[in-house]
């Protein structure tokens, strides 16, 4: 049976379409992700058609439980198995190494994958309709921001999938945190996202940090240049560059404290009272409503570096990172 095109509250739906071989997109608590078949490499293959996302960047494989795991991964190593009992389910992601069952389309051909346990309970129930891992990036074209919400899915990729399962806002909105076992046996940062790395170390001890990659990554989400708007998007000192660009034109994300001068619609304004998690929450929202306003450019400014203000600000100097690409695409889109 085929279904057109929707949004949607229907897991058997979903479900039905998923052991089809088709791709849907689906809630979690950290963003949408465009989920298919993890096992089934023509139905992987779908993800990055749709998503026009290369093959050399790997994707997340998400289970419902987390005595799946091993089914899918060699070992587990001790310290993140520590994390995992804290942490999953949970915007945390595990880089371990993988069995053969797990396709090297999903790793881009690294021997690790990347594993998650959503928190987000239509994710769960889904997947535990589902007697099969699912590869799920974020449900957005490559390197544009992460959606949400299911409406902010169904602007993007509504004409390419099937059915878009409603979850509603997702509660963390940055994706998840991605961790590995560091070759000096500590546990490794691989990208910032929405778990906290005091958190983290916290539980686990100091950690350590990776760069990202610009060419191929040794997991999701490490591009140096990613999440990024169509228009413009400047990191830095906002009230510096005011003066360089018109008023009426302008956009703005700050943190706690609106910018004089410039129209209240196009600021962003992440969290009035200084709040980390609902600043992570408006992010993505509020640069893609920036996104659609007739601005010359956004200008953004770093929020304080702690907690998951360290993850919002990589998402934002990853939006900014290829400063003169977005200005020719906004050229070539006018």
């Amino acid at each position: 049976m085929l279904y057109e095109s929707f949004i949607g509250h229907d897991l058997n739906i979903a479900a039905t379409l998923l052991k089809q071989g088709e791709a849907v997109a689906i809630p979690t608590e950290t963003v949408y992700g465009l989920a298919a078949n993890a096992l089934d490499e023509k139905a992987v293959a779908k993800i990055f058609a749709i998503k026009s996302r290369p093959t050399f960047d790997p994707l997340i494989i998400h289970l419902s439980d987390f005595q799946e795991v091993e089914k899918y991964v060699k070992d587990v190593p001790e310290k993140l198995r520590v994390l995992a009992d804290a942490f999953m389910p949970g915007p945390l992601t595990l880089l371990l190494k993988k069995k053969d069952c797990i396709s090297d389309l999903v790793t881009a051909g690294s021997p690790y994958v990347a594993v998650r346990i959503p928190a987000h309970p239509v994710a769960h129930a889904l997947l535990k309709m589902v007697d099969f891992p699912l590869a799920a990036p974020s449900a957005n074209p490559f390197g544009y921001i992460s959606p949400t919400t299911a409406s902010h899915v169904a602007d993007q990729l509504g004409d390419k999938i099937s059915y878009i399962l409603d979850g509603g806002p997702c509660k963390v909105g940055l994706e998840s945190t991605i961790v590995a076992l560091s070759p000096a046996g500590n546990v490794e940062i691989l990208r910032k996202g929405g778990l906290s790395i005091d958190d983290i170390s916290q539980v686990a001890g100091p950690v350590e940090m990776r760069q990202h990659s610009s060419s191929k990554p040794d997991a999701p989400g490490m591009l140096t240049s990613h999440y990024a708007p169509k228009i413009p998007l400047i990191f830095g000192n906002i009230r510096e560059h005011t003066a360089n660009y018109p008023p009426e034109s302008t956009g703005i994300i700050s943190f706690t404290t609106p910018v004089d001068g410039i129209p209240a619609q196009h600021q962003i304004i992440l969290s009035s009272a200084g709040n980390f998690e609902e600043a992570a929450r408006n992010l993505f929202a509020g640069m893609r409503l920036l996104d659609q306003c007739a601005l010359d450019v956004i200008l953004a400014e770093p929020v304080p570096e702690r907690h998951l203000g360290l993850a919002i600000n990589d998402r934002l100097k990853r939006a900014a990172a290829d400063r003169s690409t977005a200005f020719h695409q906004r050229d070539a889109i006018k």
